[in-house]
């Protein structure tokens, strides 16, 4: 069976909320962050070098990075579903969003989280462009949204259980008001409708309320 290994407030949700689409059976092993420094504790370093969530065991393996590990999900246990063939038309798409998630989305809200915690002037040049191409990323996120249900489309696949961390747990880390885009909190309101991510989210992180808007 597959072990979720997985840090409260972290990537590691988007591994939970997977599995519970597909209905793939799994344990899921909680750990929680050093109450001084925010940190994983040592039992995820002991686990894998980065001592970083998400992990995967299953077996003797054990791999980290959650985009590796939704498609190795995707691959042994999806049967096809929550991804495109390369024969379907949106599949450049797909493609596209499964990989800006932690390519450009989540690189960009770690870079302000750091300038924000640095209480630089708020003309400072770096922080102006980089705060400028997050607001980039999230004006293509939404322009995207007004015209897909979802980010491949019409229906749900890993683009957006890859995505939609960035856009709700990690603002608990670096805050963004999302209110100016608009096609973004209806997706996020159509995400919070399905029964697999608020399982997951209960499962992984209870108590926590849900940034869906």
């Amino acid at each position: 069976m597959l072990t979720i290994h997985h840090l409260g407030k972290s990537q590691s949700e988007r591994i939970i909320w997977l599995c519970e689409e597909l209905g793939v059976p799994y344990e899921l092993k909680h750990y929680v962050r050093d109450a001084v420094t925010n940190l994983s504790p040592p039992e995820l370093r002991a686990l894998h070098p980065l001592g970083a969530a998400p992990v995967l065991t299953d077996g003797d393996l054990v791999l980290a990075e959650s985009g590796a590990i939704t498609d190795y999900i995707i691959a042994k246990h999806g049967g096809g579903r929550l991804t495109l063939a390369p024969t379907h038309p949106d599949f450049a798409e797909y493609l596209y969003w499964l990989h800006f998630a932690n390519g450009n989305l989540q690189p960009n809200m770690g870079r302000n989280m750091v300038l924000r915690r640095l209480d630089l002037p708020a003309d400072n040049a770096v922080l102006v462009a980089t705060r400028g191409r997050l607001d980039r990323a999230l004006g293509l996120i939404d322009a995207r949204l007004a015209d897909a249900l979802f980010l491949a489309g019409a229906g749900l696949t890993a683009a957006d259980i890859m995505m939609v961390f960035s856009l709700t747990t990690m603002r608990y880390f670096m805050p963004v008001d999302l209110r100016p885009y608009a096609n973004i909190t209806a997706y996020l309101g159509r995400i919070g409708e399905r029964e697999a991510y608020r399982r997951a989210m209960r499962r992984g992180d209870p108590g926590m309320a849900l940034l869906l808007d």
